[in-house]
């Protein structure tokens, strides 16, 4: 069946298309429910789509939470220097009361990537860190997949400007938005089918995986010759999970990945990021990190450094791998040769892994595992989980057997067998 591209005029549908897929495929919204939104101001026409979508699919309460860049900015230029350890403790007890009950969140992720370029590093990891630190309960909850949960996103006049920087502003959030409809899958005659289609074909990659219950993956690049060794009953999982409350739900859109977890203790080699990454508003890119004993012993980073360094020493965690990801390069992101300068989308167009925090479910029997358990399994604990590309049209990943039997898994970023 052929694809059916958006005219100007469809933008409406396409957006009441696209908040459809998120109440009813991202979260699976369930009558009786709460959803908890945050996302940043200029998403609003987004918002009232999936408030309204949401109220009709039978839910009792939707709460916003708004966000703005330029509050953020004004924070880090006019606050007292000594405030940056403060932190709303009622949001902290109030998100963690919604998990608790197994309310819905979204969130609508969107900012610009040079937001805190000019601004002293040293405060940012320090209000990254708290925030951290308060919301540490909330996102265990959130890792374990207690409640139903989406990210999605949408065009904000910065990003959409960093994105196509040759355009004016309104042409370049019109755009955005276009992009983002077609690798979100939404150029199809039956966008919620094309999505169950699409979150099948990633089951049977993860089945393919956990059949091999391989003992390391090693990926090579220019760059890059990196071997992540995996524990024993390791989970690869894909788009589509189940929550503790019974709701099967997608947590990115889009998604193209195949993940799991690495041993902690067990990655090896160097590895060079092929994306930039934007971080606390501050962007990374041409970086490379050394492993031995699945530590971080040495990094490198043309500019920025500073960022790197408070990234990686926030704690011991943030040392080691809490992720391994493969995505094939031919995923609809990678294919549009547009970077997003935004980890939901950068993240599924190519093979990636992230620095902190493991997701228990990423190991058989995981969740009923305490911290210390977890660890002992080989699985990474830190306040922060941050994603990073690794993958190209030029990297080869190959799986090792526990016998050092050696198989193909990625060509030139191109899945190597057939499911």
């Amino acid at each position: 069946m052929m694809k059916r591209s958006f005219m100007i005029n469809d933008f409406d549908q396409a957006l009441s298309n696209y908040a459809e897929l998120i109440v009813h495929v991202g979260l699976n919204m369930q009558a009786g429910q709460r959803l908890v939104i945050q996302a940043p101001i200029q998403a609003a026409s987004l918002v009232r789509q999936v408030t309204a979508s949401a109220y009709k699919t039978g839910v009792r309460f939707v709460d916003v939470l708004w966000q703005d860049d330029m509050v953020t900015l004004a924070r880090y230029r006019f606050a007292p220097r000594d405030s940056f350890d403060e932190f709303p403790f009622y949001l902290a007890k109030g998100l963690e009361e919604y998990a608790q009950n197994g309310d819905a969140f979204l969130k609508v992720y969107a900012e610009d990537p040079d937001l805190l370029k000019d601004q002293d590093t040293s405060l940012i990891a320090l209000a990254h860190k708290t925030a951290a630190t308060y919301l540490k309960t909330y996102a265990q909850y959130e890792m374990s997949d207690y409640f139903n949960w989406c990210v999605a996103s949408a065009p904000i006049a910065s990003w959409a400007a960093k994105v196509f920087p040759d355009l004016k502003e309104k042409e370049c959030i019109e755009k955005l938005w276009r992009t983002i409809f077609e690798v979100c899958h939404l150029n199809q005659p039956d966008p919620v089918s094309a999505w169950k289609s699409h979150i099948q074909g990633l089951n049977a990659r993860g089945d393919y995986l956990n059949q091999k219950a391989y003992s390391a993956v090693r990926f090579r690049a220019p760059g890059t010759d990196l071997t992540v060794g995996l524990p024993e009953g390791h989970l690869w999982i894909s788009g589509q999970t189940v929550a503790r409350n019974g709701v099967p739900f997608v947590a990115n859109i889009p998604t193209e990945e195949v993940f799991t977890l690495p041993h902690k203790d067990r990655t090896e080699g160097v590895v060079t990021a092929t994306r930039p990454l934007s971080i606390a508003g501050t962007l990374l890119e041409d970086f490379s990190l050394t492993f031995e004993k699945g530590r971080v012993v040495k990094y490198s980073v043309p500019k920025n450094e500073a960022a790197l360094r408070e990234l990686i020493e926030t704690d011991e965690g943030a040392h080691h791998l809490g992720e391994v990801s493969l995505v094939p390069n031919s995923s609809p992101i990678s294919k549009s040769g547009i970077l997003f300068y935004n980890a939901l989308f950068d993240e599924n167009a190519a093979c990636h892994v992230a620095l902190g925090k493991a997701y228990k479910k990423t190991l058989k029997g995981g969740e009923s595992l305490s911290e210390e358990e977890f660890g002992v399994a080989g699985g990474n604990d830190s306040l922060y989980h941050v994603d990073f590309m690794i993958g190209s049209g030029k990297t080869d990943v190959d799986g090792i057997r526990a016998n050092g039997q050696v198989e193909a898994v990625l060509r030139s970023g191109e899945w190597a067998f057939e499911v």
